[in-house]
């Protein structure tokens, strides 16, 4: 998450603390429900070559406070259940996304910035962090039906990536965005967009998952982004009729 590193404290707040209180909350309640939590494949960071895909056993070595904030998130879920038998169980989603995805994520951003150009609304520029980086992008929908097969399917204690099992590098993803449109435009690297340290590649197993629940991915990759396209089109489209 880019705001964790202007805003490390209050990551770790949120993300930690809430899910403290939501813990007790329910210990204290004596309540007994299945919680999924969202872990992150940030959380692996810095990943070696002969390590992909990563695996759930791969070392921890998070390079962001977003990435420390989900590590503790997980560790904390592993406690509790050890201790006190709560049904929890963790999944580390490694990128995903789709139509409404916010500006500030990679996929959405590009796109968003595609359909500005296509409607005159900005220079025909794409301003661009590190986009050699790799990544593994499963579609959101795809995403929101593995959560529930987890809560349903998946076995309490567990930590299961949830991923396609495939890379694709930013550079590669931006000119898959650029082959549904017809603008011409150059890129620039924007400081802004360059993080202290990043993740160089990411990209998941998971196939423990898969065994436990069924799941496996439908939407592929292509559709994801020509749907996230269509959907900056019709929202910036909307905004300059209105505006």
């Amino acid at each position: 998450m880019p705001s964790s590193w202007t805003a490390p404290n209050d990551t770790l707040t949120t993300n930690v603390s809430g899910q403290t209180n939501l813990f007790e909350a329910v210990r204290s309640l004596r309540l007994d429900p299945v919680i999924q939590i969202a872990c992150s494949s940030e959380q692996y960071g810095l990943v070696l070559p002969d390590e992909v895909p990563i695996k759930e056993t791969n070392p921890l070595r998070p390079l962001s406070p977003y990435a420390v904030s989900k590590v503790a998130q997980d560790y904390f879920g592993y406690q509790y259940f050890q201790s006190y038998g709560m049904r929890i169980i963790r999944t580390r989603g490694f990128n995903h996304t789709g139509p409404r995805r916010g500006h500030v994520f990679v996929t959405s951003n590009f796109c968003s910035q595609v359909a500005a150009i296509e409607l005159g609304l900005q220079e025909p520029v794409i301003r661009v962090g590190n986009i050699e980086a790799i990544r593994d992008f499963t579609d959101v929908r795809d995403m929101v039906r593995a959560y529930w097969l987890a809560v349903t399917k998946a076995k309490p204690g567990e930590v299961y990536n949830i991923a396609s099992g495939s890379g694709i590098s930013i550079r590669a993803m931006l000119d898959l965005v650029l082959s549904f449109s017809t603008v011409e435009v150059r890129t620039e690297v924007d400081p802004d967009r360059l993080r202290p340290s990043d993740v160089e590649i990411l990209i998941g197993d998971s196939s423990k998952f898969r065994a436990d629940t069924g799941w496996e991915p439908r939407i592929p990759f292509e559709q994801t982004v020509r749907d996230l396209l269509d959907y900056w089109r019709e929202k910036l489209a909307q905004r300059k009729r209105a505006g």
